[in-house]
């Protein structure tokens, strides 16, 4: 299971600390997402040590919109992304020839 850590949260700033041993996946995922959305002016990841720190997801807005909000909206979004692989790949695996032994 995934641990979050709130490591900052501000009206325009939330950074949070994600304690995984996949160190850029669902990082990177997270600040793709929040960079297309409206009102985000930065969003990254920062790991201080690969061998002995977790990556530190940063989102910054200019005031329009709650970090945290932009965060519950990425992570839905991303939950839809991985339900809607999850069908075509189950869809492509139920059409594919199968291969005797």
């Amino acid at each position: 299971m995934v641990k979050f850590v709130l490591k900052k949260l501000t009206d325009r700033e939330i950074r949070i600390v994600i304690e995984d041993q996949d160190k850029h996946s669902l990082p990177n995922l997270i600040a793709k997402l929040a960079m297309k959305k409206p009102g985000v002016t930065f969003a990254g990841y920062m790991i201080e040590h690969p061998m002995v720190s977790y990556p530190e997801v940063v989102i910054v807005t200019d005031g329009t919109r709650s970090p945290v909000d932009v965060l519950r909206e990425v992570v839905a979004e991303a939950k839809t992304l991985a339900l809607e692989f999850l069908q075509a790949f189950e869809k492509a695996l139920s059409n594919a020839p199968k291969e005797r032994v």
